[in-house]
């Protein structure tokens, strides 16, 4: 069940990246309806599916170089969906053996309620805060799965009691953990609202945007209204120039807090690493942080090459999995008071511990 659980992952992330695949390459709507494209279970290729598509949906003419991206994205979306009811299966079969149930009972459900989001997406024409929210769902889905995968890997090698102890200084690092968490996921967040208003293109140079540190007449109040109605079609999006970029300027202020924030609180933790064991994980943090600023750099200076956006929405699951991961590991090491010392040792070892 770990080994399938990692594969769920693996699949994760490449639904995560097939998604931006298809959004980059503007194939949202490449299937006007949903769960099939045009009616079919593929894209119709051949003249006589095409006209039958085109007779049932005529206000979207067939595009097969749009509607391959989509579905591709749709079969493995599907996959995963299989993978994680029968991980939820095989958890209710051997309940009495000590495998996991709630949570993948509830990687089941979440997965339900985000092909629900799916549906949506195409339902209400690319409509921004469902785009957003099936995003926001795909890396939720994603850190699901990571932390049942980690539970079951615990539980399979039987390691919880051989954890190294951790000095009193870095226990305490625990609620500075959880809020960079919670940065990561703001800017993923902030990250799925430029994706969805097509504010990438926005700011085309760097440090500043457009010539300016603080653009004049940045529309804050458009670019963040959550209110806008459902419009007919949002490919391309619907919002003024002066939205996207206050969208923008947003999302590159926030890349720079989690930077800055995780720079100092990194730097900390290695200092007083001691013997945590943590030593892989907090280098492992870093280097995703630093590929993703890089990504993200390159996004504008090349204005949005499909590869490197691509690869932009790959690291972002990365560095939130990799934050998760070093929350885990921290977890794992037992609370200075619990740990008790063998009798042999001396006085200062006792302390020590």
């Amino acid at each position: 069940m770990a080994k399938w659980a990692t594969f769920a992952v693996l699949l994760a992330v490449v639904v995560i990246m097939l998604g931006a695949w298809t959004r980059l390459v503007h194939a949202g709507l490449g299937c006007p309806d949903w769960p099939g494209c045009y009616g079919f279970l593929t894209v119709p290729q051949s003249e006589s599916s095409i006209a039958i598509a085109n007779a049932r949906f005529p206000d979207t003419p067939v595009d097969v170089e749009k509607g391959w991206p989509e579905m591709i994205h749709r079969y493995a979306a599907g996959t995963l969906g299989l993978v994680v009811f029968g991980l939820a299966g095989y958890a209710v079969r051997y309940r009495r053996e000590g495998v996991p149930v709630k949570l993948p009972l509830f990687i089941a459900g979440f997965i339900i309620l985000q092909g629900a989001f799916g549906m949506w997406t195409v339902t209400l024409k690319l409509w921004p805060q469902v785009v957003a929210l099936h995003l926001l769902g795909g890396f939720t889905t994603l850190s699901l799965l990571t932390l049942l995968t980690l539970r079951l890997r615990r539980q399979a090698r039987q390691k919880r009691d051989q954890q190294p102890l951790p000095t009193t200084a870095l226990a305490g690092f625990r609620p500075w953990l959880y809020g960079g968490l919670l940065l990561v996921v703001m800017q993923i967040a902030l990250g799925a609202w430029t994706a969805a208003n097509y504010a990438a293109v926005a700011c085309t140079d760097l440090p500043t945007c457009q010539g300016q540190w603080w653009p004049e007449g940045m529309d804050f109040r458009h670019g963040f209204d959550v209110t806008q109605h459902v419009g007919p079609n949002y490919l391309g999006g619907q919002l003024t120039a002066d939205g996207r970029v206050a969208i923008h300027v947003t999302h590159r202020v926030g890349a720079m807090v989690v930077l800055v924030y995780f720079t100092a609180l990194l730097a900390l933790m290695w200092r007083r690493r001691g013997d945590s064991g943590l030593d892989s994980a907090i280098k492992l943090v870093a280097v995703l942080l630093g590929a993703q600023i890089l990504l993200g750099l390159a996004n504008v200076i090349f204005h949005i090459p499909l590869s490197i956006a691509v690869a932009h929405n790959a690291m972002g699951a990365g560095l939130l999995l990799s934050v998760i991961h070093l929350i885990w590991q921290h977890q794992l090491l037992p609370k200075p008071h619990s740990a008790k010392a063998p009798h042999t040792t001396t006085m200062n070892q006792e302390v020590t511990a």
